[in-house]
């Protein structure tokens, strides 16, 4: 053994073996769990029920309550169909929150593009809604001036533009009147 030459074995560097990327699995990942709360919070709000009311109950606990009741209170409203409800609940809220003028509110129901109730359920909720359209225009008034210095005169013309608020000429002078107060 001593007269054979050793094979010499080509000299490498010592470079660490290449690992292939380890993947987390999908609900180890922030955009997972992102949906997946999405989809619960869009569950919840459909399955959920009703908007709590100031006695505590909510609008889903009244009218089952209501309607095995032979008391009688809300016997007209019980006759009212659920698409003119629906509509009717849309408009307040789109008066209460959005300040919108009656015109609005109603174009705005029966859009193709917004919330596609028929012409009479509409009617029935701008016949129905206990809004003050004075104060809505004045309401949104207000903001056209605070969040975007409009003169009271570009004011006036976004709040009775076919294209802008739709408010009437009137309650458009009674928000420009009453900017200041």
């Amino acid at each position: 053994m001593s007269g054979q030459p050793i094979p010499q074995q080509p000299l490498q560097p010592s470079t660490p073996p290449v690992q292939a990327k380890v993947k987390k699995p999908s609900y180890k990942r922030f955009w997972f769990w992102l949906f997946a709360v999405i989809v619960v919070i869009a569950l919840a709000s459909q399955l959920g029920g009703g908007v709590k009311s100031d006695n505590g109950t909510s609008s889903a606990q009244q009218s089952s309550s209501t309607s095995g009741s032979d008391d009688g209170a809300k016997s007209g409203e019980s006759d009212v169909p659920a698409e003119y409800a629906s509509a009717l609940k849309k408009a307040e809220t789109y008066s209460d929150t959005m300040h919108m003028s009656k015109q609005g509110i109603y174009d705005q129901l029966t859009s193709e593009y917004g919330e596609k109730f028929s012409a009479e359920a509409a009617q029935y909720a701008i016949d129905t809604i206990d809004a003050d359209w004075n104060q809505n225009a004045l309401d949104k008034a207000k903001t056209y001036q605070d969040d975007m210095s409009m003169s009271p005169e570009a004011i006036r013309d976004q709040l009775t533009s076919e294209h802008g608020e739709k408010f009437t000429a009137k309650e458009a002078d009674y928000a420009v009147a009453h900017l200041n107060d």
